[in-house]
């Protein structure tokens, strides 16, 4: 346990400090905006697709350490996903950070951000783990431009 809590705390402290796709797309498709009231996280969330397919996909904002490093691992684990993988990681994702797990416990179709388990343990923290989930669900789902966690 202590390993993976070890490990937890380098994988966040390592896509905070160093976020990846940490950028703005000029030509994205969809631009959606997150803000998280609770703890403060603002997020722009770019997604430009090449048919069905997340192309690329890029964030900017500000936030505590669990919300950039979930939307640096986001990005990492949907880029070249079609919007069906994209949906479908989404609710694995949610499942696994809300604690509501439908079946099956087995969580490591989620790569690295099985790393983001633990979150489930501190309610608080949920909103800001899936600020930037929420804004790439509204992006596939060609919805608001506006998300927000309350």
């Amino acid at each position: 346990m202590s390993e993976l809590r070890e490990l937890y705390q380098e994988i966040v402290l390592d896509h905070n400090s160093r976020p990846r796709n940490f950028k703005e797309i000029e030509d994205a498709d969809r631009v959606v905006e997150g803000y998280n009231p609770l703890c403060g996280d603002k997020i722009m969330l770019y997604v430009k697709f090449e048919g069905d397919t997340i192309a690329d996909i890029g964030f900017q904002g500000t936030g505590c350490a669990i919300s950039r490093a979930s939307a640096s691992l986001m990005t990492q684990q949907v880029k070249g996903r079609n919007v069906a993988q994209a949906e479908k990681l989404f609710d694995r994702f949610h499942e696994m950070v809300t604690g509501n797990v439908d079946g099956d416990l087995d969580f490591e179709d989620l790569g690295d951000l099985e790393v983001m388990a633990g979150v489930s343990n501190f309610p608080s923290r949920v909103k800001c783990a899936t600020l930037s989930w929420h804004s790439l669900r509204s992006a596939l789902k060609s919805q608001e431009a506006h998300v927000t966690t309350e």
